[in-house]
């Protein structure tokens, strides 16, 4: 056993020796399928806080000469997978953290020439018989020790994109590095499975297409891979059974992930912590977010404010992720900025509708505290505001309601606001702070036609009153509210009799002023 070539399983016990395992090794089915086959080379990329290095020291545990997993996975799913013993501990293999390489070196050419000798090191000491062509080449003495034993390799690269992420601007570094992967792993006979991980997808670099052999699994399309990408609904379903937490409270926390085979994903650390903590809170790390979000959000690319303020108040954005080119630095639109944060998990992806949107009431909350210090000052203000202007419509006073409002459409003047649509923009970011109390339902079906939004108490609040908001565009504020009475939109919410608020909101466009109207409903 090594500590490169072969090494043993003692990480992959401790994940399934915590408290709280969830079992992705449906995982290794897959990788077992593709052994050996054009579709051997496997580049997948997932956020942080996805399971990306559990995964990698989960396929070294099972497919490393050097232990023996089987009492480790014979009661999880793959042990019951036909060719489980087939390739259980049969293959020479290599794993390596290019992170903890990078840590240790000045630049690439010694963190290449690190991982080379590191490696060879590892396997002349496995095999010292063998007569090594050249012991300074790795790909060579790979290839001797194959031919020899006949035992192929599985190399596994966790943390493979770091050097995009810490070199970010030299090409040419980057471009040794792909290198030097290529000439490792490209149409070697002694490979037989690779197996990369990162955040990030393999960069493009126009007609350079040094790993051009490797299919990819990426946040964007993850392809037949997506239930391993985080947790699925019926796994986090199983949770909340077990641990007594409140599943929609997890759904509306975590979820929100969603990929053409997968519809439901959630980030797989956060659930862990607020199902152990039994607290649904934010366990992003703080600084890596301001960090990501502060520096993305406050490029000046046309558009880009607009967008990211309409996904905050719960709209979707309509984007075209083909022309990133997988780094950190190479923007040209809007769209690369934002597809950036889709590989960051900052925002969710729909692949068959090609929109971005923010996914969930963590990654939400990270956008406000991004914005709070950030060059959109007067959005920051207008977000806190947003809880005071809530505060007075439980409170039934109009005339403050219109003034929070008004306020918020000062930061939605880059809309063409005339008509119903543009006013319910400004109302959500006027109301944002109601995300914390309410489900929000726009065009909900209600009575005999559909109300604009309707805020429905979450079960921890049920206190708080029940909203029926309809909004009108250029008329009165009191016909918003004869509207809701005479179309009955009342008529889905009974439980809610003797809590319903209803509220109308106009815009009259020649004084261009809000009204508001606040009655407490009784039938």
């Amino acid at each position: 056993m090594g500590i490169y070539l072969n090494p043993g399983n003692e990480k992959f016990y401790r994940a399934i020796n915590s408290e709280i395992y969830v079992d992705k090794t449906g995982l290794i089915g897959y990788t077992n399928k593709v052994l050996n086959t054009m579709q051997q080379n496997l580049c997948v990329s997932r956020p942080r806080r996805f399971g990306k290095s559990m995964a990698a020291d989960m396929l070294t545990a099972y497919y490393s000469r050097g232990c023996d997993s089987k009492e480790l996975f014979k009661r999880l799913k793959i042990a019951d997978d036909q060719n489980f013993e087939k390739h259980l501990n049969k293959y020479n293999t290599i794993f390596i953290n290019v992170q903890e390489f990078l840590s240790r070196t000045s630049d690439i050419y010694k963190l290449i020439d690190r991982i080379q000798r590191i490696i060879l090191r590892d396997i002349q000491r496995e095999y010292p018989e063998i007569d090594y062509f050249d012991k300074d080449d790795l790909s060579e003495c790979m290839q001797d020790v194959y031919e020899e034993t006949g035992i192929p390799f599985v190399m596994i690269i966790d943390e493979w994109d770091c050097i995009f992420r810490e070199y970010k601007n030299d090409k040419e570094a980057q471009e040794k590095y792909l290198d030097f992967l290529r000439d490792t792993l490209k149409d070697k006979r002694y490979i037989q499975l690779v197996y990369m991980t990162g955040i990030l997808p393999i960069k493009k670099y126009g007609t350079h297409s040094a790993l051009n052999m490797f299919s990819e699994y990426s946040m964007t399309n993850p392809r037949q891979l997506a239930q391993y990408v985080g947790f699925t609904e019926e796994e986090v379903q199983e949770l909340c059974v077990k641990y007594r937490m409140n599943f929609e409270e997890l759904k509306e926390w975590y979820d929100g992930y969603a990929f053409a085979l997968v519809h439901s994903v959630y980030s797989p650390r956060s659930v862990i912590e607020a199902v152990l903590s039994g607290i649904c809170d934010s366990y992003w790390n703080q600084t890596e977010t301001f960090e990501a979000l502060k520096i993305y959000i406050d490029m000046n690319f046309d558009g880009l404010k607009d967008d990211v303020l309409s996904m905050m108040v719960g709209e979707r954005v309509a984007i075209n992720t083909g022309g990133f080119t997988n780094d950190m630095v190479t923007f040209h639109s809007k769209d690369d900025v934002l597809t950036l944060l889709i590989h960051l998990g900052y925002l969710a992806y729909d692949f068959e509708d090609k929109c971005v949107y923010i996914p969930n009431n963590e990654v939400r909350g990270e956008y406000v505290n991004a914005v709070s210090v950030s060059e959109w000052g007067e959005v920051s203000e207008a977000l806190r505001n947003s809880a005071w202007t809530l505060r007075s419509i439980w409170e039934r006073r109009p005339e403050q309601v219109s003034k929070g409002i008004e306020q918020a459409h000062f930061e939605t003047s880059h809309l063409q606001y005339n008509d119903e649509n543009a006013l319910s923009y400004t109302i959500s970011l006027a109301l944002y702070a109601a995300r914390n109390f309410y489900q929000i339902y726009r065009e909900l079906p209600t009575g005999k036609g559909f109300a604009d939004l309707v805020f429905i108490p979450r079960k921890k609040f049920p206190d708080k009153p029940a909203l029926i908001v309809e909004l009108k565009w250029d008329k009165t504020a009191k016909g918003a509210i004869n509207q809701i009475k005479n179309k009955q939109y009342f008529e889905s919410l009974q439980e809610y009799q003797g809590n319903l608020l209803l509220v109308g909101v106009n815009y009259d466009k020649d004084t261009r002023e809000h009204r508001c109207e606040i009655e407490e409903f009784h039938k």
